[in-house]
């Protein structure tokens, strides 16, 4: 498969697609972003690389982060973890109260923000040095000791945190928060400000297409986990937009309003792609539309 004579016909056509998403407002540092990068960058099992565009440049990752806490969390916990989280896709926006009051503060899935904050509260419990653990953590899967918190970005996050503060003391409510809601969430905003490249996600997804080990060898989870994982990234990993995306695109993946989505398909390769532009769901038009390119014209997907 000629992946970059591909991706470079994906970047052409991409060029005539007009699209008519924005760069997500919510948070005022992420809404200074050049509205037009596009990278993408493809990483085979086999360790061949093949990147175009802005794949180089680095943005703060934002939800796809919720894929790696999860698998620290579960790396720790096991199956414990879905006592106090679920793997059902929610059907309604990622920051929802409602869905929260009907189930008695059980998250339908670790990818919305309810989720993502009880898996939070689990590494705040398990971690001794919380960020600091967590940012060696993707530093391992990635091979690169260079990445790092957007301090910008994490504050930004906290000074507009009012709906993420009122579903971490909604959980709290219900028993489901275990630490200091304040702390939890100073957690969870900066995992959200970690900033990586097309290539650098690649190399930490890495795992979820290899059986549970890096790229350099190292093993993270069991291929049983890894199994898990993957199959709650295809339903439930683009909140209420992942039907969508199983239908136009066929991969497991993440995406974040960073603009960044991770793609990938098992024992083959891994996926990355930028474009700060968001759809009305909240994931990148130009990414979605990118890799339902390449699953098109590779004719390579799970399905």
């Amino acid at each position: 498969m000629n992946y970059l004579k591909i991706l470079e016909e994906i970047t052409l056509e991409l060029k005539s697609y007009t699209t008519v998403g924005q760069v997500t407002n919510t948070i005022p540092e992420l809404a200074k972003i050049n509205p037009d990068k596009f990278g993408i960058h493809l990483t085979t099992i086999e360790g061949d690389d093949f990147g175009i565009g802005d794949s180089q440049e680095r943005f703060s990752i934002q939800s796809v982060s919720k894929a790696l806490t999860v698998a620290l969390a579960f790396s720790f916990l096991g199956e414990k973890i879905w006592k106090r989280v679920g793997v059902e896709p929610s059907g309604t926006a990622f920051n929802s109260l409602i869905q929260l009051e009907y189930e008695k503060g059980i998250p339908r899935n670790p990818f919305i923000n309810a989720g993502a904050i009880v898996i939070a509260d689990m590494l705040v419990s398990c971690l001794e040095n919380p960020k600091e653990d967590f940012l060696r953590f993707i530093r391992l899967i990635s091979g690169n000791p260079n990445i790092d918190f957007n301090l910008s970005v994490a504050q930004s996050e906290k000074d507009t945190r009012f709906r993420n503060a009122a579903l971490g003391n909604f959980l709290k409510s219900f028993g489901n928060i275990e630490n200091d809601v304040d702390e939890v969430l100073d957690f969870y905003f900066h995992q959200c400000s970690i900033e990586m490249n097309c290539v650098e996600l690649a190399n930490a997804f890495f795992f979820f297409a290899n059986e549970g080990k890096t790229r350099d060898g190292k093993s993270i989870l069991t291929t049983s986990q890894v199994k898990r994982l993957n199959a709650i990234m295809q339903t439930c990993g683009f909140y209420d937009e992942s039907g969508e995306f199983t239908y136009k695109v066929g991969l497991p993946g993440k995406s974040g309003i960073g603009g960044g989505i991770v793609a990938l398909y098992p024992k083959n390769f891994v996926v990355a792609t930028w474009s700060p532009k968001l759809n009305k769901k909240g994931n990148s038009e130009l990414g979605m539309h990118a890799l339902e390119l390449l699953t098109t014209k590779t004719e390579m997907s799970i399905f």
